[in-house]
Order: C-alpha cells, then structure tokens, then sequence
C-alpha cells in the first residue's frame, strides 16, 4: 500500500506523446517496456464493443498503474483522487494517459467501434482492486485529504 504522504493526485494523470512515425503507407507509433510509459509492462488489455451509454472501471488500484490509449474511436476518462475530479478525452492512438495507483478511474463516452489498449504495471490481481467508492473515499479521508 501507498503511505498517506506520496498519495497521488488528478495532476499526476498525465497525458504522455508517444512517438509517431508518419509515413505515406501507414503511421507507426511504438511503446518500449519502461521507456515511454513510466513503468514496466507486465499485463496488457483491451475493450471494445462497448456500447456507447455504458462504462468501464470505476475502481481504483492500491499499487498498480495503468496506461490507458485510444486506438480507435474516442472515450473520456474521469480520474477522481477523493478532492479533486477531472475528465480527459481520449482519441489519438499516439497519446496515451498515466493513471498512478489510488486514483479512481471510470472510462465512460465510448463512441461505436472505440478499441481501447490497456497497458498495466503488475498481473491481474482482485485484492489490490477498491471497487467501492465509499470505501475508496473513506480510504482517501483518512489520509488526512478532504473529499470533492
């Protein structure tokens, strides 16, 4: 677990350019284990056929970060740290955003055909999952933050 004082925050969901190759037969991007995301990959994911009214995650992760990119398609990111909320807009295959442990993470405003590509730091593991936000709330209260 995360000591109280090394907490993210929203401002730590980082939007991250990757490289992009242009070239008139195709563009290429490509991602390096912990080269253009700052962590090492050990699992990779990815959604599709969402249907656009419905969302993905809402939880947040005591340890693990994700990557989140846009393959195809677009979808919004709501980050929430218990003070704070913002929403980042996904739609370039190029780009991809950081989302650190204790965040909580909703991916909601799929457009029809949206692929997208999760990069995770650790293998799937169901206890480091906080699926409740007034759990994940009560958590960040006692860390001494005040709630949005």
């Amino acid at each position: 677990m995360i000591k109280p004082a090394s907490f993210p925050t929203v401002a730590d969901c980082k939007l991250h350019e990757l490289p992009k190759i242009n070239d008139p037969r195709g563009n290429l991007t490509f991602i390096e284990n912990d080269v253009q995301i700052p962590f090492a990959i050990r699992r990779v994911f990815y959604l599709y056929d969402v249907p656009t009214a419905e969302s993905r995650g809402a939880h947040a992760h005591h340890t693990l970060h994700q990557f989140l990119i846009c393959l195809s398609g677009s979808f919004d990111v709501e980050v929430d740290d218990g003070r704070s909320r913002s929403r980042i807009h996904l739609n370039r295959p190029w780009r991809g955003l950081h989302v650190p442990p204790l965040i909580w993470a909703a991916e909601v405003n799929f457009d029809p055909g949206t692929v997208a590509l999760v990069l995770a730091s650790d293998s799937y593991n169901e206890a480091d999952y906080i699926r409740d936000y007034e759990v994940y709330l009560s958590l960040m209260k006692d860390s001494g933050s005040k709630q949005v």
